[in-house]
């Protein structure tokens, strides 16, 4: 190992550990269910069966491979993890995307239980992580293999290549945390490497050779689905070098060897698969317990995506809700295109003169690239797994890319210094994460000083059952319009632990007492339980309402206040009732030509612009109208109905009406592009029971007795869904 590779390793390995070390337990993507199946591995040296609508800790992730479970279980069996629930304290109301406010953290750290020294599942957890740690500085330095392998007289590229993998943050973060990706990307990377090697028309290849890839192809696939396709990869090579030996006894030999250790290794898992579940992968029922998209994805979709797929490879931490700045993905971006129009550079040089590179070995790697990606698309097509880390395991492809497309437009003696100030980059970005992100991310809010709480614009000084006291609070405007924040500093005085965790609910109510928009989390947005309450502690919480694009306008609301047992329901007392109202906020129209100016688009067909209700309260036998307003997006070749309904969590209706536009009189395919048209919809309210209910926009044809719904199509990248909730009624005895 040179110098400049053992330096990168050694750096990646330090950065790795700081990761580890300032993360808080099961703070990383999917910690919190990957480690419990260690510990349940470690307890009964014997793996779940997996039963879809039964929850457990480890969820999903008990139909993973198991080889990776194993290795950490070994690592900690003799660390007692009795204290695991209560380390693994869940935040139940957890944000799963950036917020404007916190509530991003998946589980509620006590420091006592975390401080160092260690023990008990702290520990536990710490020590996987050391050893995925020590797997990903492996993978890293098998990418400088690799890459020296196919450009045999170009350290420059290996060292860059590596240096990117390495640095790359978000691998930096998965690297440090109990995640089987760890072991995956090592196994994929040795197979690679021989792969490659094998592809060498100069080097002679023993049957030994062949069962050494065949064991570690078996190996990785007792690892990680996603590792599959290297046996497509191996058949490949296995293949061409038979035809450019036009030798059947190479391609017998070849194949057998292969094959052979990797059932070996691998085919009691496929058939304990088929056996429990009937699928030798066993993602049939990997699927049923993760869930799936309301509606599958197409191309168009996952591009409308890549947004949030670029930055869960770039840098996504927590549980995919600690991003990096915009400015850090706006210019990794931006690294990322020129680096694309860089590699057709290099392609069209490739064709003009001769290249160092080892074609063949080079395709085969570029091949399993591409096969990492279609197997992600198809997966993600069907999941909500639109996450670049997903692709980690071709990530010595996609970094030796990375740097041939960057390098291209520099001058060959500069490109080693293009590749260095790339990975540079990376590093700084990677070092400063922890740091600046990260670790703020989970920090308690810091006790109020006296000079601070005399400094509350409106106290309050209201106790809730003796356990908190809400000391005042601060409400940053009093207009706002759809779409809008209406930001509220509460200030929290704790008097006493509880028995059990309070949510704190902060409602923006309007007419009717209907939710305009709402937060609900622990105290300290997510950070504190109130079953450890420190007495004394005083702090601030600042809470974002944001108000959805589709709320209802003009309208007047105030701010509501309370907490309550999340398990039950049941509100704590404050003063002579279960809550505290407070302020005054106007919700204003936006500006435009129709009521309740919105953008709603039905499959690229048809668009909801606007929308109006007679009437929000309602008792049974009530008529109610919703008049929604249609802009024609294309000309359409069916006639769509449109569906309004009044839904209530549990899905029960109140009421519903179902037609083509007026009633006929408009079908859509006589909807021009452009075209508005005003389209009412009479409801008469059922004898349903009392309470709160959307108003459910649903656009669908009928097709062989089958309901096919045009999906909402959202240009910022979310997930389609086939209905489209608008606002709220209330519905009264």
């Amino acid at each position: 190992m040179t110098l400049k590779i053992r330096s990168i390793a050694i750096l990646f390995f330090v950065l790795s550990l700081v990761y580890s070390l300032l993360t808080p337990p099961f703070e990383a993507s999917d910690e919190k269910w990957h480690y419990p199946l260690v510990e349940y591995i470690a307890d009964r040296w014997a793996l779940p069966v997996q039963t879809p609508g039964v929850e457990t800790p480890w969820r999903q992730e008990g139909s993973q491979p198991p080889l990776y479970y194993f290795l950490a279980a070994l690592t900690t069996a003799w660390v007692g993890t009795s204290d695991l629930d209560t380390v693994r304290h869940l935040n139940p109301h957890v944000d799963p995307g950036p917020t404007p406010d916190g509530n991003i953290n998946l589980v509620v750290h006590n420091p006592a239980v975390e401080r160092f020294p260690w023990r008990g599942t702290v520990l536990a957890v710490h020590l996987v992580r050391f050893l995925s740690v020590l797997m990903s500085t492996a993978a890293v330095y098998l990418t400088y293999r690799i890459v020296a392998e196919i450009f045999p007289d170009r350290p420059d590229l290996a060292l860059g290549a590596a240096a990117v993998h390495a640095f790359t943050p978000m691998y930096a973060f998965i690297s440090a945390s109990v995640n089987n990706d760890n072991l995956a990307v090592l196994l994929c990377n040795l197979a690679l490497l021989l792969i490659v090697r094998m592809a060498d028309d100069r080097r002679r290849v023993t049957v030994g050779g062949y069962l050494l890839l065949g064991a570690v192809l078996g190996l990785a696939a007792l690892t990680k689905s996603s590792a599959l396709p290297l046996t497509v990869i191996t058949a490949l090579l296995v293949a061409g070098r038979a035809l450019r030996r036009r030798s059947w006894r190479e391609f017998i030999i070849g194949g057998a060897a292969t094959l052979g250790p990797f059932l070996l290794i691998a085919g009691w898992w496929f058939w304990r698969n088929w056996t429990l579940y009937g699928d030798p992968s066993g993602l049939n029922v990997f699927i049923a317990i993760l869930g799936q998209r309301d509606v599958p994805a197409d191309l168009a979709q996952l591009w409308r995506e890549r947004h949030s797929f670029l930055a869960g490879y770039w840098g996504n931490f927590g549980g995919l809700n600690v991003p990096l700045p915009a400015w850090a993905y706006t210019s990794l971006d931006a690294l990322l295109l020129v680096a694309a129009a860089g590699l057709l550079i290099r392609a069209v040089r490739c064709l003009r003169r001769r290249t160092t590179a080892r074609i063949w070995p080079l395709t085969l790697l570029i091949l399993w690239g591409l096969a990492v990606l279609v197997s992600w698309s198809r997966w993600a097509a069907v999941t909500w797994s639109s996450q670049g880390r997903l692709v980690f395991s071709a990530i010595q492809t996609w970094s030796l890319l990375l740097v041939l497309g960057l390098t291209a437009w520099l001058p060959r003696r500069w490109e080693k210094w293009g590749a260095a100030a790339f990975a540079a980059y990376l590093l700084l970005l990677a070092a400063a994460a922890p740091f600046l992100w990260i670790r703020p991310a989970y920090a308690l809010s810091p006790d109020l000083t006296d000079a601070q709480v005399q400094a509350i614009p409106h106290p309050v000084g209201a106790d809730f059952d003796h356990l908190m006291r809400l000391l005042g609070y601060d409400l940053a405007t009093t207009t706002v319009t759809p779409g809008g924040d209406v930001p509220v500093t509460l200030y929290w005085e704790a008097l006493a632990p509880a028995d059990r965790d309070y949510t704190v609910f902060v409602h923006l109510l309007g007419a009717g007492d209907l939710t305009i928009a709402q937060r609900d989390t622990f105290p300290g947005l997510g950070l504190l339980s109130t079953t450890w309450l420190r007495p004394g502690y005083r702090w601030a919480d600042r809470y974002v309402l944001r108000l959805p694009e589709t709320a209802y306008a003009p309208d007047e609301a105030q701010i509501e206040v309370g907490l309550y047992d999340a398990t039950t329901g049941v509100r704590l007392p404050v003063g002579d009732g279960d809550n505290l109202r407070f302020g005054h906020v106007v919700v204003l129209p936006l500006p435009g030509d129709f009521p309740n100016p919105i953008s709603v688009n039905f499959g690229d067909r048809m668009e909801l612009v606007g929308y109006d209700l007679t009437r929000r309260v309602l008792r049974p036998g009530d008529l109610v109208t919703a008049t929604l307003y249609w802009r024609g997006l294309r000309r359409m070749a069916t006639d769509y109905t449109v569906s309004v309904q009044l839904v209530d969590p549990q899905q029960r209706k109140a009421a519903q009406h179902d037609g083509w536009p007026q009633g006929g009189a408009a079908p859509t395919t006589a909807l021009e592009p452009g075209e508005i048209i005003v389209d009412a919809h009479p409801l008469t309210v059922g004898d349903a029971p009392p309470g709160v209910y959307d108003v459910q926009v649903v656009v669908y044809v009928q097709r062989e007795g089958e309901f096919v719904h045009l999906p909402v199509v959202s240009s910022k990248g979310e997930m389609l869904f086939n209905y489209r909730l608008l606002t709220k009624v209330r519905l009264r005895r």
